[in-house]
């Protein structure tokens, strides 16, 4: 046999195998370098989502601490007193008999209104004061079409003025406004 016919083959074995252990530490060390980068950009994600969750938090809490219209009188209706009603005052402002919770005395209600929110649990001016204009809107589209011409914007502040027997105020208040609405 012949010695360079064996060696050749062996040292190129040799020579392949030192390449290929050779090619896959580099390759190995860019992919530690890779799963590094990862990891730090996926830190980086988490920690802006954590941000951006705090800042939601913030807003959220200042958005609940701002009052609007329509919570400023459900919080003063929640917390009025029970005011007793003058029915001779309110029959003297408006030249007719009035009766107390009397919803149609709001520009805007009728009978059939009047019917939908006794319905839906708004029985006296008190509630429908402290009801919000969306619910109030909610109430007349379920009742269907009919009812969808109707603006419903102003009837909560007509029924406070009413439930704290301002019947002066409230009789000014209509007649300068067409149909109940401003």
């Amino acid at each position: 046999m012949n010695i360079p016919c064996i060696l050749i083959p062996v040292l190129v074995g040799l020579i392949c195998g030192i390449l290929g252990y050779l090619l896959g530490k580099m390759n190995s060390k860019s992919d530690d370098s890779l799963a590094l980068s990862l990891q730090a950009d996926l830190d980086a994600c988490k920690a802006n989502t954590k941000n951006l969750n705090a800042r939601i938090s913030t807003l959220e809490a200042e958005l609940a601490a701002k009052p609007t219209i329509n919570s400023t009188a459900q919080s003063f209706a929640a917390t009025a007193p029970v005011l007793l009603f003058d029915k001779d005052l309110a029959a003297t402002v408006f030249g007719k008999k009035i009766k107390e919770n009397d919803l149609k005395i709001v520009e805007g209600i009728g009978p059939k209104i009047e019917v939908l929110f006794n319905n839906a649990g708004i029985k006296t001016w008190q509630e429908l004061s402290a009801a919000s204009t969306e619910k109030l809107q909610a109430i007349l589209d379920e009742a269907g079409e009919n009812y969808a011409i109707h603006n419903p914007g102003s009837w909560s502040k007509q029924a406070l003025l009413a439930y704290q027997g301002k019947w002066q105020e409230l009789k000014d208040w209509q007649d300068s406004h067409i149909g109940g609405k401003e």
